[in-house]
């Protein structure tokens, strides 16, 4: 099991790369931001964007994976992000990844002016974009019309440098969005089952992981595709669990192994931010970080 995290966009960069580069330290898997134009809580606060973020942190790098976690439709558009993510993939040297799920109803959905869509609207969307966006990323010119996108003779050469192209990690808990993670993913990515993150306990959270990751298993099964062949990527810190995992290097050891065993292959802690719901104790992270793995 691996272990990365995620790194809120909400510091001056003379301070963020300090974090990035901290993080590839630790031995962190992975380094993942947020792809959102605000969010919840550090809405009136400072927010950065996700690309030109990742691009400063693919310099301050070398060896760590990067990735958003996650981009959604609700003000991308597969044509120009499809441009951002090659040149990512190149600076980067490879290391990109997309995750990418439908989007929610936050202030991403109303940002660019428009109504929020509803659920069945914006699997629409995403199952019209994952499809046009893995042509953009392997074709040299894409024209397509389709009922929420289109592309007029796109060029994008050269191309990802990761061949065929970068991975998507697709966050989906519903039929659609699995049936997306099966044909196009080579990630999948959950929060666990959010209606149990007020009043649900551990154990049934773990029973709702089960059940999404069987169904996963299910889709992929109705491709001919091996489940196995995902990685299974929990986005820790929206469970019951909470913050508890981190209190302590056993307490998150308990966790994972939990997590483990339903097949997940990576879990993602966010970066302490004090006085949030992601504060902790730096120094218990950091071990957790360097020892927790070991032990899994």
């Amino acid at each position: 099991m691996r272990l990365s995290t995620v790194i809120l966009p909400i510091h001056h960069w003379s301070e963020g790369q300090q974090i990035w580069r901290r993080a590839e330290d630790l031995g962190f898997h992975a380094a993942y931001t947020y792809d959102h134009l605000s969010w919840r809580s550090f809405r009136d606060g400072p927010w950065f964007g996700a690309v030109p973020t990742l691009t400063a942190a693919a310099v301050v790098t070398q060896r760590m994976r990067l990735g958003t976690l996650v981009t959604s439709p609700n003000f991308r558009h597969p044509v120009t992000l499809a441009k951002e993510l090659i040149s990512l993939d190149d600076i980067s040297g490879g290391r990109m990844t997309l995750g990418i799920g439908a989007g929610g109803t936050g202030f991403d959905a109303t940002a660019l002016g428009q109504e929020p869509w509803t659920p069945r609207e914006r699997a629409d969307r995403l199952g019209e974009f994952v499809p046009l966006l893995d042509r953009l990323l392997t074709e040299d010119a894409v024209s397509y019309e389709g009922d929420h996108y289109s592309a007029h003779e796109a060029r994008n050469i050269p191309g990802c440098l990761q061949r065929p192209r970068l991975p998507f990690a697709i966050a989906a808990t519903g039929p659609r969005g699995l049936r997306l993670a099966a044909r196009y993913g080579q990630g999948w990515v959950t929060t666990g089952d959010p209606r149990l993150y007020e009043d649900g306990t551990p154990e049934q959270s773990v029973r709702a992981l089960r059940d999404q990751a069987e169904k996963l298993a299910d889709a992929c099964a109705a491709r001919g595709r091996e489940v196995a062949e995902l990685d299974k990527i929990l986005l820790t810190g929206f469970t019951p669990d909470r913050g508890r995992p981190l209190e302590s290097l056993d307490a998150f050891v308990d966790f994972a192994g939990r997590h483990r065993e339903l097949g997940f292959t990576e879990l993602v802690v966010h970066w302490p931010i004090p006085d949030s719901d992601f504060a902790a104790d730096e120094k218990v992270f950091e071990r957790i970080a360097t020892e927790a793995p070991a032990q899994l």
